[in-house]
């Protein structure tokens, strides 16, 4: 069920939370090219916190920070490609828990048929969380 994990970089941008901050960062990642891979945001008071995976956080973060983004941060995460099957997560999650690993936070993405759901997640250990995962 899993097809592929690796282990990559998610910005973290802190926002005024605004209608339409969302919508904004959108909108200069796609004016300069830049794909979303996975995304969530949330919400917390008068902040919030977009993580993007994107296929080229370099130039994310600096077209960010060009228009005003101060606030990133770089962290690592595990990307798991996996079967849109029922109990795919199932799987992915046991096997972190085997390995005591506390998942911390994790979101991810779908869609209706043949293509894989992407799940990217962070963990208390992401080291120790990849190995589990790579060996199937």
């Amino acid at each position: 069920m899993i097809k592929a994990v690796n282990m990559k970089k998610e910005i973290v941008v802190t926002v005024a939370n605004s209608v339409g901050a969302l919508a904004n960062i959108c909108k200069i990642l796609a004016d300069h090219g830049i794909n979303l891979e996975a995304f969530v945001g949330y919400g917390m008071g008068k902040e919030a916190k977009i993580h993007l995976v994107t296929v080229d956080n370099l130039r994310a973060s600096d077209a960010l920070k060009k228009a005003g983004y101060k606030s990133q941060e770089e962290k690592s995460i595990v990307v798991i490609d996996l079967e849109n099957k029922v109990g795919a997560l199932k799987l992915v999650t046991e096997k972190v828990a085997q390995e005591k690993v506390d998942i911390k936070y994790a979101y991810g993405t779908t869609c209706s048929s043949g293509c894989p759901a992407t799940i990217a997640l962070s963990a208390s250990d992401n080291e120790k969380a990849f190995v589990a995962l790579k060996k199937g």
